[in-house]
């Protein structure tokens, strides 16, 4: 059967040394805690109502809730073990909740079924596996007291060094399997679209992913083809957010089938230890949430480092010594700090530099279609300055968006005009490049968090 193709042309891709090659490796240090971030879950309040705040705690048990969402969706601890810390950030907002592990894993015990889609919904919101879909517009935790008008899912990655979807499944394919058919369910009816690349191959675990009201469709193109907001754009838009979709990746269905098959929640799964400055880029397979310190261990090649829990584009950086793996995340980045001198580098091109300018050698040979892989840091090669029109924006966007006017209309609060430019058809990862090749040094994700958050606020 053939499949659509969707051809996108307009994106950039971001080429860094340092992939981590598929095999696991043991890890340098036993991890001694795990943590989770309420800030991973835009949508809950900055402190969120906790239902234990010391003692000891198993693997699944109920932890906290947000009062908005109400008691019916609960988050759980994702290990077992003794609280140690309650991480607290400006106006004691609750950045991370840390538990000491215990060497043997308890699991508290769950009521799951897959007798319909009530019984799925109730599973996924008592165990907290609820809160890690996504809803467009906004990027929200989805409510439970609403439905979506369909459900997408990206079956492959084209962040810079994202591991490949297949390989974060693979040896647990029956989990994976029954969190699909949970996933089916909790459908119930509506449509669900999955989107490959036409570029990449998939192995038969994804392609073979069939039933009623599945519609899939092909990608090709730089990234952000592999978002999950493009596919959304340009095959079942929002239309100003008269639709509400919800996404989901593929490696956490693993977590569901584990929820569903066994009645417990384990989130045992693999991380991606990537980029030049490590040693040898592999994979570890270990708990979601763990302390990074565990995963660098005899792995850096020098000390000067920034530690990225996720990828150079969306990813938030954490401290080498006390920072945790984001649970949403199946990698870390490891770049140079980029806070050395560099003599006329506007100028001057001391080392080489990823560009989409063909000012630089490395735009010439990108838009000569040459691949070249760079060692990159995080110098931003220039200030913050006020916005320069120079149409970089919509090279790397590729959907159907003006977005700098899109960011000038957040900046004035407009929010008529916000609708008009498309917010409701965007979140932070979809604009992320615009960051990276953006002239004037704009935050381009920060100001467009801030956009979203004003205008779900007044318009809703």
């Amino acid at each position: 059967m053939a499949y659509p193709v969707i051809k996108l042309k307009r994106g950039y891709d971001l080429l860094i040394e340092g992939e981590a090659e598929e095999k696991i490796i043991p890890l340098p240090e036993t991890p001694t805690t795990v943590a989770i971030k309420p800030t991973d879950f835009l949508g809950i309040r900055p402190i969120p109502k906790l239902l234990k705040k010391e003692g000891s705690i198993k693997a699944g048990e109920p932890l906290f809730y947000d009062k908005d969402y109400g008691e019916e969706l609960t988050w759980t601890a994702p290990a077992s073990g003794e609280i140690a810390e309650i991480r607290r950030g400006p106006k004691r907002r609750i950045e991370a909740i840390v538990i000491l592990l215990d060497k043997e894993q308890d699991y508290y015990e769950h009521e799951a079924t897959l007798d319909n889609a009530d019984s799925v919904r109730k599973a996924l919101l008592s165990s907290g596996l609820w809160a890690l879909m996504v809803q467009r517009p906004y990027g929200l935790v989805p409510r439970p007291d609403e439905k979506p008008d369909a459900i997408f899912m990206s079956m492959f990655d084209t962040h810079p060094l994202a591991p490949r979807l297949e390989f974060l499944v693979k040896d647990y394919e029956e989990d994976f399997l029954a969190g699909w058919e949970a996933l089916k369910k909790l459908a119930d009816g509506l449509p669900i679209f999955l989107g490959y690349s036409a570029e990449r191959p998939h192995e038969d675990i994804f392609l073979s992913l069939n039933g009623e009201n599945i519609r899939k469709y092909f990608f090709s193109g730089p990234h952000p083809s592999g978002n999950v907001g493009v596919h959304i754009h340009h095959v079942f838009p929002t239309y100003k957010g008269s639709r509400k979709i919800w996404t989901i990746k593929p490696q956490y269905l693993v977590w569901w089938g584990r929820l569903f098959r066994k009645g417990i929640i384990d989130l045992t799964t693999k991380i991606a230890l990537t980029a030049h400055e490590v040693k040898e880029p592999a994979f570890y397979e270990t708990i979601a949430g763990v302390n990074v310190k565990a995963l660098l261990k005899d792995q850096l090649k020098n000390d000067h480092v920034r530690v990225i829990s996720g990828n150079v584009f969306t990813g938030t950086k954490i401290d080498m010594e006390k920072g945790h793996v984001s649970i949403k995340d199946n990698m870390v980045t490891v770049i140079p700090e980029g806070d050395f001198p560099e003599f006329q580098g506007w100028l001057i091109t001391h080392y080489p530099k990823p560009s989409i300018s063909r000012t630089f050698l490395s735009g010439i040979l990108y838009h000569l279609g040459i691949p070249v892989r760079y060692k990159v840091n995080t110098k931003m090669h220039g200030e913050r300055r006020p916005f320069v029109v120079t149409g970089e924006y919509e090279q790397v966007t590729p959907m159907d968006l003006y977005p700098q006017h899109l960011l000038k209309a957040i900046i004035v609060k407009d929010l008529d005009l916000m609708e008009q430019l498309g917010i409701h058809e965007v979140i932070e990862e979809d604009l992320a490049l615009c960051e990276f090749v953006c002239t004037s040094k704009t935050p381009v994700q920060k100001i467009l968090r801030e956009g979203i958050e004003l205008f779900r606020h007044e318009v809703g």
